[in-house]
């Protein structure tokens, strides 16, 4: 057995110890267990460019990140905040309820990846959130702010999660209709779709539940007096 592939894993334990790009990294060590296994240079390069091709959908990812930071940085984060302080009749329960009723919609006719985490919650989703508490319930410290982000990153994993199950194509539906052919019963996708509308409708409900008993514990902490430092002691 030829062991010198292997080299390729030095060269990234080598490359990630001393911090050096991840990208580089990756394609040196693809190189040097290319060039260890004997693939000539013209083979390695076809094998390399085959496989960028085949994950070319990883180029809206990488395409994502630099465009978010550099709207970020022109102030993207601040134009929200600023935007929904703006707005009248924006609760933090109207505001997450809504981008769950788009995300769940949006996920069932397999527009999955149109909204997310990088995409949509850290650079406008989140600090909406933030300052919809904000003007509600006054001023929130730190803890309480990470709160309300978290809050706005599992609203959009819910809406992914249970609306994409009723789209007709996605992976699961086809791999239980496969599933259930193996075994003598035959159904459409559609008909397992239609089995998942129930979940997502509860699951929509239940969430905006929790959505709604949030934003009472918020109002009840932010109405809470803060404690008087002088009155401590003396209690103390």
């Amino acid at each position: 057995m030829n062991y010198w592939p292997l080299l390729g894993v030095a060269v990234v334990v080598i490359g990630f110890v001393l911090r050096l790009n991840p990208v580089i990294v990756v394609v040196g060590a693809g190189v040097v267990s290319g060039l260890a296994a004997g693939m000539s240079l013209p083979d390695l390069l076809a094998l390399l460019g085959e496989s960028f091709v085949s994950n070319r959908a990883l180029l809206l990812f990488c395409f994502t990140l630099p465009t978010i930071g550099l709207l970020e940085r022109a102030g993207l984060r601040e134009h929200a905040l600023a935007w929904i302080q703006r707005l009248r009749g924006v609760t933090l329960l109207r505001l997450l309820v809504t981008y769950l009723g788009i995300r769940q919609l949006l996920s069932m006719v397999g527009l999955i990846d149109i909204a997310g985490h990088a995409q949509t919650v850290r650079p406008l989703l989140a600090p909406m959130a933030e300052s919809a508490a904000d003007k509600d319930h006054g001023g929130l410290d730190r803890a309480r702010a990470q709160r309300v982000h978290a809050l706005a990153a599992a609203t959009d994993n819910v809406g992914r999660f249970f609306g994409e199950d009723v789209f007709l194509a996605f992976g699961a539906v086809l791999l239980i209709q496969g599933f259930l052919n193996e075994h003598g019963i035959v159904l459409q996708p559609l008909q397992i779709a239609l089995w998942a509308l129930p979940t997502a409708i509860a699951a929509f409900i239940i969430h905006a539940i929790r959505i709604a008993v949030f934003q009472r514990r918020l109002a009840r902490v932010g109405a809470t007096p803060p404690a008087d430092p002088e009155h401590a002691d003396a209690a103390d």
